[in-house]
């Protein structure tokens, strides 16, 4: 579905991806891996239009997307839910919600995807008149996410929806990831949270200074011995 090609990035002068390469396959679960600063949410960004390579390209669906404006690749059924969230804290569950739906298909189909969201996260649907500002962080995400699966997305780019959560809403959120990747989204994900991302990834990729060092299936990685050393403590 989704292919990077030999892509090269920067941040005004500074470079910060060298010559990345990986694919996303329909139906599953792909992981970035890798410390701070490596270039995951990078890699993230340049996939949503965000930056632009100076090299390489970006293909989805063997089309060619690097070229083209953010706000086209989520007709084309990207959505990105940022590292943070990024909630307009103003304003109701519902209303963040009916924000990733604005055009097309999803604005049509917005009631009956709103509920689809509504089932994966029951709390949302007990707090929706609520402003997003006053929900715990778990909430919070869960609003973020699924603000993005309002896009009605083929590719649901998640960038450490973990970060910050107790241990079991930790659990609760990567559940949520595989119930979205059995209704069929496809998911590349950004995480910190090494371990757990590894063992519901169907492949991944090891990031170190803007380079991919490590790619395989995520039981693969999990057992990898640089992977053990480098990222599990072990």
């Amino acid at each position: 579905m989704l292919e990077i090609r030999n892509i090269d990035v920067f941040y005004g002068d500074v470079q910060v991806l060298w010559d990345v390469s990986f694919e996303v396959k329909q139906g599953e679960v792909v992981a970035l891996i890798g410390a701070n600063g490596a270039g995951k949410s990078t890699s993230l960004k340049t996939v949503s239009g965000l930056l632009r390579p100076r090299k390489g390209e970006i293909l989805l669906d063997a089309a060619p997307i690097h070229i083209i404006a953010p706000y086209r690749l989520i007709e084309m059924g990207i959505a990105h839910c940022p590292e943070a969230r990024r909630l307009f804290v103003e304003m109701t569950v519902e209303e963040n919600l009916d924000m990733g739906s604005l055009r097309g298909e999803a604005r049509e189909r917005r009631a009956k995807t709103k509920e689809m969201v509504f089932g994966l996260f029951p709390r949302l649907s007990e707090r929706r008149r609520q402003p997003a500002g006053l929900l715990s962080g778990g909430e919070q995400q869960m609003v973020a996410i699924g603000r993005g699966l309002m896009a009605l997305p083929k590719l649901l780019m998640l960038d450490e929806p973990s970060l910050g959560l107790a241990p079991i809403l930790v659990r609760e959120i990567f559940d949520i990831i595989t119930r979205i990747r059995e209704q069929g989204t496809t998911v590349l994900i950004v995480e910190q949270n090494v371990k757990q991302t590894l063992a519901i990834a169907d492949r991944a990729y090891v990031l170190e200074t803007g380079r991919v060092v490590r790619e395989g299936t995520g039981r693969d990685l999990l057992h990898d011995p640089h992977v053990k050393a480098a990222y599990l403590g072990v």
